[in-house]
């Protein structure tokens, strides 16, 4: 029972800060919010942010009402399934750091993720205006216009997801080694 109950709470939980998380990202590439995705986005976010946003006001580009709420579903989560499986919270110390290594390991595995469908939709989707495409391209080119700086395409392929995607790896993998240190 447990483990269904830690199941659902946690793939809910999970989903639900991936929105959040796709929300904080458009805003920071500045992302076409008229597209039907991102404002399915805004629709399923808006109950959150619109009241912290009251409270707390943007710092520059940072929608620090977005930030907080990122932390907090984070945090929720975390907090839920401690009290499923042991009964208890983690000490506020260790508890921090936790929240703080599963938000690092969230956003690679959302870049990783937006990288991969975006490279496997753009063999897929016909060419001419996609949604998906063109909140995946809002949100992906930030992070691989460096990598199409210093590696030109070849043959008319570009590479540059392949390195996006391996320089996420060694930093999952450096993140992980970090942890493992930190918690022992």
């Amino acid at each position: 029972m447990t483990e269904a109950l830690k199941f659902l709470v946690d793939s809910l939980l999970t989903m639900y800060l991936y929105v959040l998380i796709v929300r904080f990202v458009m805003q920071l590439a500045r992302a076409d919010f008229r597209n039907q995705i991102a404002h399915a986005v805004l629709t399923l976010t808006n109950p959150l942010i619109m009241p912290l946003r009251r409270i707390l006001p943007p710092i520059g580009k940072i929608d620090t009402a977005s930030v907080l709420a990122i932390i907090f579903v984070a945090g929720l989560n975390l907090a839920l399934l401690s009290l499923i499986e042991y009964n208890r919270l983690h000490f506020p110390g260790g508890f921090v750091l936790l929240t703080t290594f599963t938000l690092a390991f969230t956003f690679i595995k959302f870049y990783m993720g937006a990288i991969f469908i975006f490279v496997i939709l753009s063999f897929v989707v016909p060419p001419g205006y996609s949604p998906v495409m063109a909140l995946l391209n809002s949100i992906c080119e930030p992070l691989l216009k460096p990598f199409r700086r210093i590696i030109p395409p070849i043959a008319n392929i570009d590479f540059s997801p392949l390195w996006a995607g391996l320089l996420l790896g060694v930093l999952w993998r450096l993140l992980a080694q970090l942890f493992a240190y930190t918690i022992t």
